[in-house]
């Protein structure tokens, strides 16, 4: 049975700390004095908003154990690992920099969609690799959460780029959000390819139109064709779709909610007065309206249409 590690928060398990370390935004509101406490954020927003609370599960240590158990004889042998609480932490401090990884306070949680569910439970004697997990609300013992954070539902700990499996050891792999992080997705694609057993299947998902978030980092977005090329000369790519979770929508309301967040109050009011039709009107005739211009710099960046390198070659 799979355990649930996140949950909704609520009046009984409510605990501040755990509330904030699940809500980065909330502790960033108090920081800036917009709220009081996490307390507060939850009784006037929080509980109504269906805010999740990261609680331990009695059974995760026994579940986790009974996993890496399965796991131990797939781990590769000429990397450094740590081990702590039955977790293999393969991220050594060369890799870290290497890959330029930094603390950060910005957590990723997502659900799995059906597909990644169907993958899932279609292996359940087998092992699936969930490739940067994320902080995953839901455990499952057939799943190998691999991060580069140590989130409650971690298992191993590495970089994408270098994962720390024998050729041909999973039956699945999920690689959901991800691969737009990683410094090299290329090199990441092919170690994906070099884990899956011979007939063992891929669910991969990576932005197109998708604005700007970084985890800390944000490198590339792909198109279709450019997904497709990442994985077609060692798989036998199937389909590149677009599903329910991919859907255009989520793109366009991301665009102008955070749009809109970019905004002075006055300008903003203005702004979510605006029709499509205006919304489409020639870019070149609304470059020096106020919800262009005034526009903050940092949400410039998240939703630039593109973005302009300026370099010189030392010596």
């Amino acid at each position: 049975m799979p355990l649930d590690l996140i949950v909704p928060a609520t009046d009984d398990n409510f605990d501040d700390e755990r509330y904030l370390a699940g809500n980065p935004d909330v502790r960033a509101s108090i920081a800036r004095g917009r709220t009081n406490s996490a307390w507060d954020h939850f009784k006037q927003l929080g509980r109504r908003q269906g805010r999740l609370i990261s609680l331990p599960h009695p059974s995760l240590p026994a579940a986790r154990a009974r996993k890496m158990e399965r796991l131990r004889p797939f781990l590769r042998q000429d990397m450094d690992c740590v081990w702590q609480d039955d977790r293999a932490d393969f991220l050594t401090a060369e890799l870290r920099e290497s890959s330029r990884i930094v603390a950060t306070e910005a957590i990723s949680s997502h659900g799995y969609d059906q597909h990644g569910l169907d993958l899932i439970h279609g292996n359940p004697e087998g092992l699936v690799l969930d490739c940067g997990a994320g902080n995953r609300p839901v455990y499952f013992e057939n799943v190998v959460n691999f991060e580069i954070v140590d989130y409650p539902s971690t298992d191993v700990l590495g970089v994408g780029e270098k994962l720390p499996f024998l050729d041909a050891t999973f039956d699945g792999v999920i690689s959901v959000a991800v691969l737009e992080h990683v410094r090299d997705p290329f090199l990441c694609a092919r170690e994906i390819a070099r884990v899956l057993k011979p007939g063992g299947r891929l669910y991969c998902a990576m932005p197109f139109l998708q604005p700007y978030h970084g985890y800390p980092h944000h490198y590339f977005n792909a198109t279709a064709q450019g997904l497709r090329r990442l994985f077609e000369d060692a798989l036998l790519v199937e389909d590149v779709q677009v599903v329910d979770a991919t859907h255009p929508i989520w793109a366009l309301q991301w665009i102008l909610r955070s749009w809109s967040d970019g905004l002075a109050p006055d300008v903003r009011k203005k702004f979510h007065k605006m029709s499509v039709a205006d919304l489409m009107r020639a870019p070149s005739d609304q470059i020096e309206s106020a919800f262009c211009r005034q526009l903050a710099p940092e949400k410039q960046l998240e939703l630039a249409c593109a973005t302009v390198l300026r370099a010189r070659k030392s010596g």
